[in-house]
Order: structure tokens, then sequence, then C-alpha cells
């Protein structure tokens, strides 16, 4: 196991890409040398009408390269896609780093855009099929974890460097980009391809090899057959009705059109959660309690709470679940925002109200939005990036994760150039807004969002075609889990009567487990379902 998760971190990185390139803009607008550079030698700031290009071009991007990363996902693979990619990323930031003209910032921004969300879609979708299916959630959340510190260390690098009074200010936060660039090309070097993709492609040498450097183990490793036979079994059934165009996105088999809609909407909703909001008016709040912090101190202060509060994820994506997870995050967040908004309106944002009571008003809405954002980076963070890539089978994953992902950057382009012009009307009270959202994020997750903690790819595609209600998912069970009654298996739709047992089932998961034949102490799997189907399998696990 040790490999994969060495890889799926190298991958992940294409996540600190994304997170820095949205964090370093917010510290250069506001920089001298780069309002005279943009603006003009007597400008004291860079018009809203500028700010709204520059900060725009890179959403504009990131939409474009989210669905075309499609195209180059089957073509290329899923590790050569992380590697071209890259490498257009690598020259966005070139055009910028050296830049002396809005136009070329611009253009500079947009290419490098195309690379960060062409990344955003292929690395949960390399992770999601790459990673052991008992440690997938935690490595999808990785991800996250690479959003977030590339997002803090932004901030640092722009507290570091806004006091320089040359270009050199804003041109080192640019230009590490080129760094992070590197990194990831030559971590995406050493990576095996997709096993499933390489069996989808019929390279069954290629896809053994990727296997078992995927499982540390060797080619001719029991494990390895066993997985490939599993793997191989799926494909051939998923691959019967001829090769998958972008309408099967939206088809009835396999349940494609819920699936895609579930990825779409856990991706908007994640945009809405009204996280953004407390970083753009941050220093309002802070300012408002007194405290005399900078801009450059108060992202820095929101990153590390969000960085902070985004390891503890990683734990409880596996252990609270995906379900779980969100329907936790909606209900804290909504409380979070509705309180933070009513305070903040009669409070700092009413005529006539005195300065102390301002200041308390203040203090309240800085202590929920720590709230709100420790909610945001445990759970609505990077359950939807999980649940990305682990909802769609292999004949369209490429295509649905890209639609899924351009969902996001699509409302966070609409979020960016809006969220500002809705403030300005009716302050605060915009949080409200962002309550009813959470509100129905919470309705939406209990109603329409399955668990997938613990069962591989292929049987999330069984859970789907059995059409389990989202609130019943917990207690589903594979078919290849059940045991045999007179010869036959249970129906698909079967459920554990024990949720508690199967809860028990689910956290000791053998990776790659199928029914067999002796029973074996060491795995419960035994004391629940009694047999295993595979001798191939019970060598294995009793190797262990």
């Amino acid at each position: 196991m040790k490999r994969s998760i060495v890889f799926c971190v190298f991958a992940a990185f294409g996540g600190w890409l994304f997170g820095y390139d949205i964090g370093y803009i917010s510290g250069c607008l506001i920089m001298p040398d780069f309002i005279h550079r943009i603006q003009g030698a007597d400008a004291t700031a860079i018009t809203s009408q500028n700010q709204s290009i520059i900060t725009s071009l890179l959403s504009a991007g990131t939409f474009f390269g989210a669905i075309l990363q499609a195209f180059t996902s089957d073509t290329l693979g899923r590790k050569g896609s992380i590697l071209f990619w890259s490498a257009i990323f690598f020259v966005g930031v070139i055009v910028q780093v050296t830049t002396f003209t809005l136009g070329q910032l611009t253009a500079g921004r947009f290419v490098a855009g195309l690379g960060v969300g062409a990344l955003s879609a292929i690395v949960p979708l390399y992770i999601g099929e790459a990673a052991p299916k008992k440690l997938r959630g935690s490595l999808l959340v990785l991800y996250q974890v690479q959003i977030i510190s590339g997002l803090f260390l932004a901030y640092i690098v722009n507290l570091g460097t806004h006091h320089i009074s040359n270009s050199a200010s804003w041109r080192i936060p640019i230009g590490l980009q080129l760094v992070w660039g590197i990194i990831l090309m030559g971590g995406s070097l050493l990576l095996p391809e997709s096993p499933r993709l390489l069996l989808g492609k019929g390279k069954q040498e290629q896809a053994i090899k990727a296997i078992a450097a995927l499982n540390d183990c060797g080619v001719d490793d029991q494990l390895t057959q066993v997985v490939l036979k599993e793997l191989e079994a799926a494909i051939t059934a998923e691959n019967e009705g001829g090769k998958a165009g972008w309408l099967e996105c939206f088809s009835t088999r396999s349940r494609m059109w819920k699936r895609t809609l579930n990825g779409c909407m856990v991706q908007m909703l994640q945009q809405l959660n009204g996280q953004n909001f407390y970083y753009y008016y941050g220093p309002v709040f802070f300012e408002a309690a007194g405290t005399g912090l900078d801009s450059y101190s108060i992202q820095a202060i929101l990153g590390g709470i969000s960085l902070f509060m985004v390891f503890p994820a990683m734990w409880t994506i596996e252990h609270v679940g995906r379900r779980k997870s969100l329907l936790i995050g909606s209900a804290g967040q909504a409380v979070c925002a509705i309180i933070a908004g009513l305070v903040g309106h009669f409070y700092t944002d009413t005529a006539g109200v005195s300065e102390s009571t301002r200041q308390i008003g203040g203090n309240v809405m800085i202590a929920f939005a720590v709230f709100h954002l420790s909610f945001y980076s445990m759970f609505w963070g990077p359950t939807p990036w999980v649940l990305m890539g682990e909802t769609f089978p292999l004949r369209v994953r490429s295509k649905c994760i890209a639609l899924a992902a351009a969902t996001n950057w699509l409302w966070n382009f609409l979020l960016s150039y809006f969220s500002p012009l809705i403030a300005d009307d009716i302050g605060p009270l915009i949080l409200l807004v962002f309550c009813g959202c959470l509100v129905f994020a919470f309705v939406y997750v209990y109603f329409m969002i399955p668990e997938t903690r613990g069962i591989s790819l292929e049987e999330v595609d069984e859970l789907y075609r059995t059409k389990v209600p989202a609130w019943r998912s917990s207690s589903w069970v594979p078919s290849s889990q059940q045991e045999p009654i007179d010869g036959r298996r249970h129906s698909d739709t079967t459920f554990v009567a024990n949720p508690e047992a199967e809860k028990k089932v689910t956290q000791q998961h053998v990776e790659n487990a199928i029914p067999g034949e002796k029973s074996n102490s060491r795995y419960p799997l035994y004391s629940v379902y009694g047999k295993f189907a595979d001798p191939a399998l019970l060598a294995v696990a009793n190797s262990d």
C-alpha cells in the first residue's frame, strides 16, 4: 500500500497548483507596484472592471480546461494527461511572470487556468481509480488538503513579499508556481497508469504491471491475479454496450442521469456554502472587532484555520462516511450562516448602532466565520472531490468528472462576479442566502447521495443499479459479499439486518475481497456472511 499512497500524493499535488493559483492573486491586486504596472503610474488602485477581468479569466480557463481534459484523459491516459496539462499550466505561469501589460497577464491566467481546471478533474479521476478502496476516501481528501495548503502558502508568501517596493513583490508569488509545475511534471513521470484504463484499452500486460506497482507486489503475485480477474470481469460487463458518448452521462443505463446529477450538484453546492464570502469580507469583520490587522494578516489567519481543519477530514471521510460528512457540514454551516448574518445585520450594518455594540457584533461574526470555515474544511471542502472520484463507471468516468468539475468552476465564476454586487446591496444578510442553500444541500444529500464508503468502484456501479434509497445505502451489501442460498445469491437489493455489524465489516474490509469457501476468524466478514467463495483470495488473505 505504501507505493500507492506515494503515487496518489504526487497526483494530488495538482490540488496545490489549484489552491496557490487562487490564493496569490488577491494579494497582488493591492500591491503598489502591481497597481502601477497594470493601471498606470499615478493609479492608487486597480479599477473594479480590471479586477474582474484579472480574476475571472482564470475561472474561464478552468471551466474549459475541465471539459477538455475529458478528451485527453482517454487518449493520452490519466498519467499522460497530468503531464500534458501540467505543461500547459507551466506555460501560463511563464506568460504571467514576464508580464508588462494587462493583456499579457490575463492571457497568462487564462492559459494557466486551462491547466488548473483540467487537473482539478484528472487528479480525483486518477486517485479514484488507482487508490486501494479502503484508503480511497482518505487519499482523495489529500486533494483538498493540497488545495488548502497551496492557498495558505500563497497567503504567507504575499504576507512576506508585499513590503518589497519593486516588481519582485508580485513576481515572486507568481514565479513560485514554476516550482510547483516542475514538481508535478516530474512526479507524473513516476506514476503508473490507471490499470482500469489500460484494461479498458486491452493492454493487459501493462495493466498487470500497474496493478503490481499499486499493490506493492510482484506481477506473478496471487493478489495481482485476483485484482486483474475482478477488473476484467467488471470492465467486460461495462463495455458490452459499445463505445460511450456524452449523452450516456444522462442515460438511464446504470442510473447514469442520477450519478451525473449528483456529481454536478455536490460541486455546485460546495461553491454555495458561503465560505468565499468570509474570505472576501474577512478584513471588514476583523476591523469591526477592533483587531487592527491588515488584509494580508487576516488572509493568513483564515487560511491557517482552513488548513488546520482539513486534516481531520482524512479520518472522518472513512469513519464518519460521505453522507454523514455532508449532512453534518450542511447543518453546522447553516447555523453559523444564519447567526452571523442576523448578528452582522443588526449589530454592525444598521444605522445608529453604538461602537461597543458594533464591536460585539464583529466579534460574534468572527467567531462564527471561524466555525463556518472549520465545518467547510472538514466536511464540504473535501467530500465532493471524494464523491467525484468514485461515483462514475470507467466507460464515461472522464466525461462525467469533466461535467462535475466544470460545474464547480462555473459557479466559482458566477459567485466571484455577483457576490460583491449582492453584498453591496444587502450586506451581511447575504449569509441568509447561503443559509438557504445549505438547508437545500442537507435535504438533497439526504434523499439523493448514497454512501460509497468501503466499496470498490465496480460495487458503486452495482449500488446505483439496484436503486437503493440513499437514506438506506449505509446498510446495503454488494452481491459479492452476500451469503449464497441454495446455490444462488441474495437479491441485489438485500440489506443487512444489523447496521452495526455491517459497519464493522466495512471498516475491516479486506482489499479486493470477494466471497469464499472457508471461515477465517481474522476477518469479521465470516461472522456476518459465513463463507468465502474464492480459494485464491482466501490464500491471499491468509498470507497477510
